[in-house]
């Protein structure tokens, strides 16, 4: 017991965990895939929070890791390092009973091509029933749901076709039926809209918003498509295996459109990816100065003193 006078230290503060309010979580993740004389560092310590009911686009260049990413995320692929968590699930650790219960309900998986969506002798009606059907959701429940998603995905009327008889937007939409039929808390979309004309395209980005809006899901899309990635609040874009810039949109109103500005993403090492424009322009290398100044950080070419 302190005696007169004497102060009692104080409890230390514990700082929350990184993400411990986000939905989707990466923390330094890592993912190096080795071959027999290569490795390849697909992810190098990536950083990324995404909160629930977030509607997020996911761009980079071939080759960035964005579709490593959403591997990771949909438990197909295993991290080799760092965290990743989806809805509290930990994507490091879990057993393989763990990583199918996590596939069927947590979350819902979209693919590029169609084919690889949909079974080909199933109608559209059969295929968003068949993952219900092995979840053990009853007969009744699943035929309301099927009729409901079909309906509000807008291809009621293609719910007795075969993939054979559908368009390639239809058969994208009823695949989004699909991954939705156990109620996951998270869809992820990988270039749902790549192998679709504009207009077509703009028919599926309709129903992921959808999901998004009206059916409470978040929404992770990874695209190449800028009239996709455009039309969100968020998009993410990814370098060399980690997230480098982030352009955040307001939303439009009736006085004014919205608003878009992008920003840098500092990771929690304090690295920040200057952007390849900015580098070329001010001959930024392998040395730059840097001066902290009242409100801003410079960041100077150090021409003249090159070792």
């Amino acid at each position: 017991m302190a005696g007169p006078g004497l102060a009692l230290p104080a409890a230390p503060r514990h700082e929350p965990e990184f993400g411990h309010d986000a939905l989707v979580v990466c923390d330094n993740l890592v993912r190096i895939y080795q071959t027999e004389s290569v490795e390849v560092q697909a992810l190098q310590g990536l950083d990324l929070l995404i909160h629930e009911g977030e509607m997020v686009a996911i761009v980079g260049a071939s080759g960035s890791g964005k579709s490593t990413l959403l591997q990771v995320l949909a438990g197909v692929d295993a991290p080799t390092a760092g965290r990743a968590q989806v809805a509290g699930h930990d994507l490091v650790d879990m057993s393989r009973g763990e990583r199918v219960r996590f596939r069927r309900h947590v979350v819902g998986f979209v693919r590029q091509q169609s084919a690889r969506n949909l079974v080909p002798y199933l109608t559209a009606s059969q295929m968003v029933d068949l993952p219900m059907t092995i979840a053990g959701v009853a007969r009744q429940e699943r035929r309301v749901r099927s009729g409901a998603l079909l309906e509000s995905l807008g291809v009621a009327h293609c719910a007795e076709r075969r993939p054979e008889q559908l368009s390639g937007g239809e058969q994208q939409r009823v695949a989004i039926a699909v991954a939705l039929a156990n109620r996951p808390r998270v869809l992820l979309a990988d270039e749902p809209t790549g192998e679709l004309d504009s207009e077509t395209a703009l028919e599926v980005f309709a129903a992921l918003r959808t999901a998004n809006l009206d059916l409470d899901t978040t929404v992770v899309v990874v695209t190449h498509d800028s009239a996709v990635s455009g039309q969100v609040a968020r998009t993410v874009a990814i370098r060399d295996g980690r997230t480098s810039s982030e352009v955040l949109r307001s939303a439009d109103t009736a006085e004014a459109p919205g608003v878009a500005e992008e920003y840098a993403v500092m990771d929690r090492a304090g690295r920040v990816q200057v952007p390849r424009e900015f580098r070329e322009a001010l001959e930024l290398t392998r040395r730059v100065r840097i001066a902290l100044a009242p409100d801003h950080v410079e960041i100077r070419s150090d021409r003249g003193h090159e070792g």
